[in-house]
């Protein structure tokens, strides 16, 4: 039966159920949502947009697990839908479908599933279902079926494709070129691999798992001692590998961009978790590369290519979509976005059109394991096979194969079916059952791989490469009861992993995955006999029986033949008077323009180990070169990653455009002080590029040889990437795009001290020395530039780096500074050349300028500006610096100083740096205005330059740990005893118990299932905390589904309720935690629910993720009183922040923000309230991250004048908390 539910507006809920509703539970589903009233009609007449019946959402399946948790029975789909006006309503047909009128069958799929089909004509089924298989790997089946005796089944053909497609075997990097009728001695492949035999430097893995490992330090594990049931914390040393992985996601992101970007960083996350026997992930980067969106109808630059007849969706909505999915997926995963690019290009010259109509969405990364655990064991005979994750749908089908074909080649219904759906609280489970094991003593997992192309037959046959085994389809959970065999077994439905393990730990997992309620199903066993089967036992059927031999083996070698392509661009014409309106131009385009509508949506702080993310400044623009996570919370050892392209110098010379890419990623990198300075340092190579089209086979070995040699010479290796080949659209009518060839590099090294790393930012220094310093040794060149872009001109020769050995020389003299603490600022010149790096030098600091002389530079201004040769500008103080570079023999110009003049003065320019600032920004607020549709973009652009951060820090405060009582290496029990309280979805547990181990606190890790079991009661912890994150996904709002675990589950209530009825207790609601506390009125609790503030969405509509000045005033909070007339910096990451007091003041108000408008009031709350406490001050609800904000490290912008601050204020609130617990004890 169904039953809708009509909340206020136009929203419907249709709730599924296998029984009939007692009216209990009806009370129960009026609560959770939100007042909507049971409709008694058993249909619905009018238009409605919804999901399509055949997929349960994830959206459906977290709130059903809320009426579970909330002890309704019966229930088993919840769908939200949205009542329109008619059919004309825009919709998007890949995730919706509009019903008119819905009933009693809106569920019900009128569809059995297919049998198994034996395949008479593979070359027929293979055109049939777009399999894109070769006619050498149709003729090898043919031969596998002959050699079996007996037809190939639909699943082992579709399997076979999938297993083999050029997305997962790589065969053109695997293939022999031939070029101007000579054979290449080395594949692509080779090329690559060389790197790392001729430089293994600091390897550990490369090229044989799912990441690269490099070595890393020793470090601290900051974990419960178990994490099957609620455990203290502790403290252990162990010695660390470094992971690195990069993916693109582009023919998935091209059809539908939030999905499509959402699960490509879903799935480059799951590979960073199935390194070596797990390891965990830390960051994530992103890089979005569209064609050109057109704003305000077209700018200059956009007009003279005509705008396409897009087949998805326009570079606009890309753009939006791509960066809004990747976003929500590491904001609800946990996982902080700390780095990326964004780049919009076409061109067409030649008869040639190139554009990214083919996007690249590149999803990367980095992350660590322990050294013990980085290789994988062995599978024995008997091992059990694991699947980790959510239910199989009709989702991906094909998408391994699909993405290896020219987009638009298939039609659109094959393409669409090849797309992914996203889940990232369902990863989020999977990931921390995953942790439990990969943090424990002994790690009992044997292998371990992720789920991504090719769905089950492609994760499990990985698994059980070396033995063979058998995988039991029945054992599958299944979402969609019209699946065949074929569909059940390749199916890409995401947020799965697959593990192998001894059978003796089985029931370890179990207890782990139930704990974190991660859906865990043993659905296999080794069998050491070399076969690989997959079987029904209920319907004693066997879709898939082969030896592994035949799945593996087939591949023929590929060949590709090219010419070298002779074609030469026009030469980039100009005129040296119009430097002005070029650089409005150049500051507009999107590679250049403030990304701040990418960095104000995405959580830059989650895990409380960010110490450099975009963002820098007293004006927090995203500026920084380099992004920095710290290895652990205390030694101060950290990661950093660095991101190069240059698909424009590429066409006009791949082999440059090829150099340029790493020379930008290492120029990222450079502002980090790199514990083996160059020789530690990684990196991942990406490919996108349109092969098998004429000139470009031979564009792509000219490029990826480049790559090679020039890595060599650097003495750096390349132990990851991936290529993506079929960057190509085609168009009805025959109009074909191509997506000009690109590497994209994410570069990787240990941090020695993430302390030390050096931001664009100017320090406000005043006759202070700008150093130039050349880093490429080549003439200034201004083909495939952000100038030649706006002039529509590719131009005939592109910079490159002429001088490895004088460029390794220049990268380890500034690590030297910077280690020496010899550098004030610096930043890279890359998009928009050096104009553009002095510029972004200025803009985040107010009332700081600069004078420049570039006489020594020669006559050509514009060439001099905008060229992109690779090189640095560094603030520098007194001579110690200057003598360094004389004495290593660098090559450098001193060319300006630091003034309090608010100008660039170049020559006789006197430029406005904020006028030209409006100018940066303003690409920004048109994509915000886009994104940001209610007036807050405008708002943003109005307020964000006017709120600048100043601090005044609590009188007392030393910045020392001495003076708070702190140990920072205290390894022994205290005896004051709290505990983080987290539910399924929550993210901001570690960093929450990390403030609270630091401050002095025992703390113990309680899950909600230990709360609803009865395995914890808190009767002897002092003080809870309500962690942040995203429980339940906010599905029917934040925390509604938490606050129905505590309200309808009799243990978990009375645990509440008694912890509360004590006089020795405090607690604490942080961000999600701070939801939760509103939506259980535990800040006022004898006050009726009525009347009792409320948490609401953002006045934005928009997740907020900024670092915000807020005032402290006078208070009676336990933890915040001593803080009475501070003025903080602080990180702020929430989608439902708005405090709705009722337009009353007259409550206990905590903190406020210090800037009343937006952004600085992030979310529009009522009287700019950042956080209230209860009357008697002993409960605190507040939004702000404190605990994220720890130490100066983590802060976005810390006070120069404090850098030798062992820990930030913040600390304070928590040794508040630790000395009033310690009084009543």
């Amino acid at each position: 039966m169904i039953v809708f539910f009509r909340a206020s507006g136009s929203t419907l809920y249709a709730v599924g159920s296998a029984q009939p509703i007692d009216s209990q539970s009806y009370e129960k589903l009026i609560w959770l949502f939100g007042g909507a009233k049971p409709l008694n009609e058993k249909s619905v007449a009018g238009y409605f947009l919804g999901p399509r019946k055949e997929m349960i959402t994830p959206w459906s399946t977290n709130a059903v697990e809320i009426t579970q948790t909330m002890g309704i029975k019966g229930i088993d789909r919840i769908e939200e839908f949205v009542e329109v006006k008619d059919e004309s309503i825009h919709h998007d047909r890949m995730l919706q479908r509009l019903y008119k009128g819905m009933d009693q069958e809106l569920f019900t799929i009128h569809h059995i599933p297919e049998p198994i089909v034996e395949i008479e004509d593979i070359k027929a089924y293979n055109e049939k279902e777009g399999l894109a298989l070769s006619q050498e790997e149709i003729d090898y089946l043919n031969d596998v079926s002959w050699k079996l005796g007996r037809k190939l089944t639909d699943s082992e053909v579709f399997g076979f494709s999938q297993v083999n497609s050029e997305h997962c075997r790589h065969k053109i990097f695997n293939g022999t070129f031939i070029i101007d009728g000579k054979e290449k001695e080395s594949t692509l492949f080779q090329l690559i691999k060389k790197t790392s035999k001729e430089n293994p430097n600091y390897l550990v893995s490369a090229y044989k798992d799912n990441v690269a490992f490099i070595k890393g330090p020793k470090v601290e594990q900051f974990a419960p001692a178990t994490q099957d049931k609620p455990d203290y914390f502790r403290i252990d040393d162990f010695d660390s590998v470094i992971s690195l992985k990069a993916e693109t996601h582009n023919f998935p992101t091209t059809v539908e961009p939030f999905n499509g970007a959402a699960t490509g960083g879903g799935g480059e996350i799951r590979d960073r978790l199935a390194g070596g026997k797990g390891s965990l992930p830390l960051a994530g980067t992103a890089v979005y590369i569209t064609s050109y969106p057109r704003l305000e109808n077209g700018r200059p630059w956009e007009k003279k290519f005509a705008e396409r007849a897009w087949l998805y969706h326009t570079p606009a909505e890309i753009l939006i979509k791509a960066s809004d999915g990747a976003s929500d997926f590491g904001n609800k995963f946990g996982q902080p976005l700390i780095g990326g690019s964004v780049l919009t290009f076409e061109h067409f010259e030649h008869d040639k059109k190139f554009g990214f109509d083919k996007v690249i969405m590149l999803a990367g990364g980095v992350g660590y394991g322990k050294e013990k655990d980085s290789k994988k064991e062995h599978l024995q005979a008997g091992d059990k096979i694991i699947l980790l994750g959510g239910d199989n749908y009709r989702i991906g089908m094909g998408g391994a194969a699909v993405s290896s074909v020219v987009t638009g080649e298939f039609g659109n219904a094959l393409e669409l079916n090849a797309v992914q759906r996203s889940n990232p609280e369902m990863q989020k489970r999977v990931m921390n059952a995953i942790r439990a094991l990969v943090e424990s003593a002994e790690n009992p997992i044997v292998s371990i791989h992720d789920h991504g192309a090719g769905g089950h037959l492609n994760c499990f046959s990985e698994l059980l490469e070396e033995t063979g085994g058998t995988i039991e389809i029945d054992k599958l959970p299944i979402g969609d009861p019209t699946l065949s065999d074929k569909e059940i077994i390749s199916n890409e439905s995401q947020e799965r992993m697959g593990v192998a393990i001894h059978a003796k730990d089985v029931d370890t997992l179990k207890r782990a995955a139930d704990r974190e309620r991660a859906p865990m199903y043993v659905v296999g066993t080794a069998t050491g006999d070399q076969q690989f089967k997959f079987i029904d036992n209920k319907k004693h059927t066997r879709p898939v029986q082969l030896e592994l031999s035949h799945l593996f083996g087939s591949s023929p070698k590929t060949i590709l033949q090219d010419k070298t392509s002779t074609a030469k661009y026009e030469d980039v014409k100009y005129d040296q008077h119009k430097l002005t309106d070029y650089l409005d131009q150049v500051l507009q385009l999107e590679a250049v323009a403030c990304k701040d509508w990418l960095t104000n949506k995405v959580d830059r702080s989650v895990s409380g180990r960010v110490a450099t993310q975009q963002t820098c400044g007293p004006i927090q623009l995203p500026l920084n070169n380099v992004s920095v996570m710290a290895l652990d919370f205390n030694s101060n050892k950290g990661i950093a990653t660095g991101i190069g392209h240059a698909p424009g110098a590429a066409l006009v010379d791949p082999a440059a455009g090829s150099k340029l890419a790493i020379a930008e990623s290492l120029l990222n990198l450079i502002w980090a002080p790199l514990t083996y300075g160059l020789k530690g340092v990684s990196l991942s190579a990406n490919w996108m590029w349109p092969a098998k089209n004429a000139g470009e086979n031979a564009r792509l070995y000219s490029a990826v040889e480049a790559v090679s040699d020039f890595a060599c010479k650097l003495g750096i290796n390349i132990p990851t990437g991936k290529d993506s080949l079929s960057m190509t659209q085609k168009y009805p009518g025959g109009e074909v795009v191509y997506s000009p060839g690109t590497v994209i590099i994410s570069a990787v090294g240990e941090v020695s001290d993430i302390r030390q790393t050096i931001s664009p930012a100017l320090t406000p220094v005043i006759d202070t020395k700008l150093i130039y310093i050349d880093f490429s040794r080549d003439t200034f060149k201004l083909g495939g530039s952000s100038f030649a872009q706006i002039l529509n001109q590719l131009g005939n020769e592109a910079p490159s780096v002429t001088d490895e050995a004088y460029f390794v020389k220049a990268f380890d003299t500034l690590q030297q500074l910077i280690k020496q603490n010899l550098v004030l600022a610096g930043h890279d010149i890359s998009a928009g050349g050096l104009i553009t790096t002095l510029l972004e030098m200025c803009f985040p600091v107010p009332h700081v300028g600069m004078k420049v002389d570039l006489g020594s530079f020669g006559d050509d201004l514009i060439k001099t500006l905008f060229s992109e040769n690779p090189g640095i500008v560094i603030q520098a103080e007194g001579e110690k610096a200057i003598n360094l570079l004389t004495q290593n023999k660098i090559d450098f110009k001193i060319i300006g100083n630091v003034t309090s003049d608010r100008k660039l003065s170049i020559v006789n320019y006197e430029l406005s740096i904020d006028d030209l600032r409006a100018k940066w920004f303003h690409t920004s607020y048109l994509l915000d205005k886009i994104q940001r549709p209610k007036g807050h973009a405008a708002k943003r652009k109005e307020n964000l330059f006017k709120q600048v951060l100043e601090y005044k820090f609590p009188a007392k405060f030393d910045g020392k740990f001495s003076t708070y009582g702190i140990d920072p290496k205290r390894r022994k029990s205290s005896g004051i005893k709290a505990a983080i309280i987290r539910e399924k979805g929550v993210n901001g547990d570690r960093e929450m118990a990390y403030s609270l181990y630091l401050a002095g606190f025992d703390v113990k890790d309680v899950h909600m299932t230990d709360l609803m079991t009865g395995r914890e009661d808190l009767t002897e912890v002092n003080l809870i905390v309500f962690v942040g994150g995203f429980s339940n996904s906010d599905v029917l709002g934040s925390a509604k589904g938490w606050a129905g675990a505590f309200l309808y589950n009799p243990k978990a209530k009375a645990a509440l309720d008694n912890f509360y009825k004590r006089e020795d207790t405090l607690s604490l609601g942080v961000c999600n935690g701070c939801q939760l506390m509103m939506e259980l009125g535990l800040v006022y609790r004898d006050q009726e629910m009525s009347s009792h503030p409320k948490m609401l969405h953002n006045g934005s509509g928009k997740f907020e993720s900024i670092f915000v000045n807020i005032s402290v005033p006078k208070n009676n909070s336990v933890m915040l009183t001593s803080y009475e007339g501070a003025q903080l910096g602080v990180w702020v990451a929430h989608g439902e922040g708005k405090f709705d007091l009722k337009k009353h003041k007259d409550y206990q108000i905590a903190a406020t923000y210090t800037h009343t408008a937006y952004p600085g009031n992030p979310n529009d709350s009522d009287f700019s309230v950042a956080a209230l406490c209860s009357t008697d001050g002993r409960h605190l609800a507040i939004m702000p991250h404190i605990e994220r904000t720890l130490f100066p490290w983590n802060w976005g912008y810390y006070p120069r004048q404090r850098q030798g601050d062992e820990i930030g204020p913040w600390i304070e609130a928590f040794v508040n908390a630790r000395e009033w617990v310690k009084k009543r004890s």
